[in-house]
């Protein structure tokens, strides 16, 4: 018998001897609580004869509580399961240990509670992603990750604290990174939009707020957008070339993350020809589904540590919820859902864009005190863009 029954059986013994411990359980200790059918069904027939003044719900200590209080529990709790007999409220009476220390007890259940309703929902968010990885959605990923968010801010009340995302210390164990598969069709919209960005640089103006490098499934992809981020926000050329020579610059060659012809591939420009926005946001998809999945398994791993207490559990499975939870701002965003908050770019519109260009290539060149300053090229007057890809590749 694990401990949780052991508690489970304690407080409805303590309840038995004195059903005027209900005064200060019934406002935070609900029958759903209980993890057996049987301790959930006598529970609330306790609540019910209180509810309805009975007799004994004012007994406060043991041995003045008359015999009705617990024959009409049994009689109450058997509407709703079966096998319930009066010997087993006896052996319920006898698992207590002390009846005063009822309110102990119950928050024992509720800490099982909250640990079994945390692994039930992310393993729910699990599956939601998990499906809607194969059918192409994500309606009830999100749908899910919202129902956890709300049932961790929940729990976390009823435990008598705020809902607070806390990083977990290194002695806590996660799960090991999870390799899911990646399917094919996605790692072509992958090279499809990759292209297209390629082709078409401007585009990168209306998709770098919401769309990151960590979004692509493939590293060499997020590589490459990482590549054309920085060479926009430069302002310089962006062709084949000068894609293939910043992802050199960024060691994508040498770890042979990528090589050369496949950059040289992916970034023809002769044959790409379409919506760089629409297959954005079906990146963004598959990378909220993917982000859900693996949070769900670190938040399930979590509620599966017994030696975590409701606090701990509560806070460490909102931060591992943050992820998800940016993923879903941009996935927002890019349907249409959420306005795009104004970036600090559009905020420093004052200074001219070549200027802004300027200063962004400088801080690559070695300065020498007696040499003037070089013109500006004509690349330079490209407007900048806000290197969001290139900022968030150092994170």
């Amino acid at each position: 018998m694990t401990p949780l029954v052991q508690a489970e059986q304690a407080v409805l013994g303590a309840v038995f001897l004195a059903p005027g411990q209900l005064d200060q359980l019934s406002p935070w200790l609900r029958p759903e609580h209980f993890s057996r059918p049987a301790h959930t069904a006598i529970y609330a027939a306790m609540l019910k004869l209180r509810s309805d003044d009975h007799p004994a719900s004012k007994a406060q200590d043991a041995g003045s509580v008359p015999m009705s209080w617990m024959t009409d529990t049994v009689a109450e709790a058997s509407k709703h399961t079966r096998g319930l007999t009066a010997s087993y409220a006896h052996s319920l009476v006898a698992a207590c240990p002390r009846p005063e220390h009822a309110a102990i007890y119950g928050r024992m259940v509720l800490e099982g509670a909250i640990h079994r309703s945390v692994a039930q929902h992310a393993t729910r968010l699990h599956q939601a992603a998990s499906a809607d990885a194969i059918r192409g959605g994500a309606e009830e990923t999100v749908h899910h990750a919202h129902a956890l968010s709300d049932v961790l801010a929940d729990l976390a009340r009823r435990w008598g604290g705020e809902p607070r995302p806390v990083a977990p210390p290194a002695s806590v164990p996660l799960p090991p990174a999870h390799q899911q598969p990646v399917d094919e069709q996605l790692l072509a919209d992958e090279e499809f939009l990759l292209g297209c960005l390629s082709a078409r640089p401007q585009k990168l103006d209306e998709i770098v707020g919401w769309l990151y490098p960590g979004d692509f499934a493939d590293a060499g992809h997020q590589q490459i957008y990482r590549s054309l981020g920085a060479l926009h926000h430069r302002g310089e050329p962006i062709d084949q070339l000068t894609v293939l020579w910043e992802t050199q610059r960024r060691g994508a060659l040498a770890d042979r993350t990528l090589d050369a012809g496949r950059v040289l591939r992916i970034c023809d420009p002769s044959v790409f020809a379409g919506s760089a926005e629409y297959v954005g946001e079906q990146v963004v998809r598959a990378s909220l589904v993917r982000t859900a999945a693996a949070s769900a398994r670190q938040v399930r791993a979590l509620a599966d540590d017994e030696s975590l207490a409701p606090g701990q559990l509560i806070g460490y499975a909102l931060h591992a919820l943050g992820p998800l939870e940016e993923v879903r701002r941009r996935w927002r965003i890019a349907t249409g859902t959420q306005a795009e908050p104004r970036r600090a770019a559009d905020q420093t519109a004052a200074a001219p864009p070549a200027a802004r260009s300027e200063a962004a290539r400088s801080r690559s060149r070695t300065h020498l005190s007696n040499t003037a300053p070089a013109a500006a090229s004509p690349a330079a007057s490209r407007p900048a863009v806000l290197d969001r890809p290139h900022r968030r590749s150092a994170s």
